[in-house]
């Protein structure tokens, strides 16, 4: 990576953002993180020298911002992604709109790479919209700087994750679990690994325009992921396959709310497995093998675990 030294990394203070800063910073490159509240996200800063870190707030619909952070940069990586809409936050602006201006703006500085992180099952064809605008946003950023190299996750598990926590924490809450198809195949990347792989195409110029999903080695049903995830804490909890059509109805009526436990585009994502397309390139081929879920999970959900009390 002799010729990287300066990488603008959008969504650098999110999930993922974390572990790649850190990896990152142990190579010694100064490091842009830019979001929409990226000066919050102090705990990045100990992670590399004084100044090798900065932080910077800005909104990613504002291509002057946008072009002022990636000015002088010799690398770029979009991490930015959301899993439901709300909160002034659109898939549109984020996912279709924001790569192609970002790919606009990186090509005419003349960056000289662009790596995106998307998703697998992002299709412009697709029913859903997040996989839709994860498609669209991928063509934008296509036409705009060809060499994009593109990773798509399966979902992702760690620390900080929005799945295992969220029915981790509903397991103190509630006797029983409900979901939406208990069939649906998954195929679990460690936040680790996602973070390794963005390095690895960072380093490797033969990754330049190539597209890579990322998965886990095993692959699990919906149901089987939960059921691992209750032996791990140690209790029972009744595992519920909601009728799409009582689904759609829940999730019609949470929808004012600020936090709704399930929307209509998560129904219609949940009918497809998220698993690696047979004959893509994968983690294998950036020469990294995929951690075990059941090496980081006990870890993970060690603070969900009921404790006895003391005598």
């Amino acid at each position: 990576m002799t010729e990287i030294r300066r990488v603008t990394v959008f969504g650098g203070d999110g999930f993922i953002g974390r572990h790649l800063v850190q990896r990152l910073a142990a190579r010694g490159l100064t490091i842009i993180v830019y979001g929409r509240r990226a000066r919050d996200a102090g705990f990045l800063k100990p992670m590399g020298d004084p100044g090798q870190i900065v932080l910077a707030n800005g909104d990613i619909r504002d291509p002057e911002r946008v072009a002022a952070v990636i000015a002088g940069s010799d690398a770029v990586i979009n991490l930015i992604g959301i899993l439901r809409e709300g909160r002034g936050q659109s898939f549109g602006e984020l996912q279709r709109d924001a790569p192609g201006m970002i790919a606009e703006v990186a090509h005419a500085a003349g960056v000289r790479r662009l790596i995106h992180l998307s998703a697998i099952g992002a299709d412009a064809a697709s029913p859903s919209r997040y996989a839709r605008s994860k498609g669209e946003g991928e063509t934008a950023l296509r036409a705009h700087f060809p060499d994009t190299t593109i990773l798509r996750p399966s979902i992702v598990f760690g620390a900080e994750d929005q799945f295992f926590n969220r029915f981790a924490a509903m397991t103190k809450l509630s006797p029983f679990l409900p979901i939406v198809g208990a069939a649906t195949r998954f195929q679990p990347i460690y936040v680790g690994d996602v973070a390794a792989a963005i390095v690895a195409a960072l380093d490797d110029p033969l990754t330049t325009g190539e597209t890579y999903e990322l998965g886990g080695p095993t692959t699990y049903s919906f149901r089987a992921l939960l059921t691992l995830m209750l032996a791990e804490l140690g209790v029972r909890r009744l595992i519920i396959d909601l009728p799409p059509s009582l689904a759609t109805w829940i999730a019609r009526l949470s929808a004012f709310l600020p936090e709704p436990p399930l929307t209509t585009d998560q129904i219609l994502l949940l009918r497809h497995d998220n698993i690696v397309t047979p004959g893509a390139r994968t983690l294998s081929d950036l020469g990294l093998v995929a951690t075990p879920l059941e090496r980081v999970l006990p870890e993970q959900l060690k603070r969900f675990r009921r404790t006895r009390p003391s005598p």
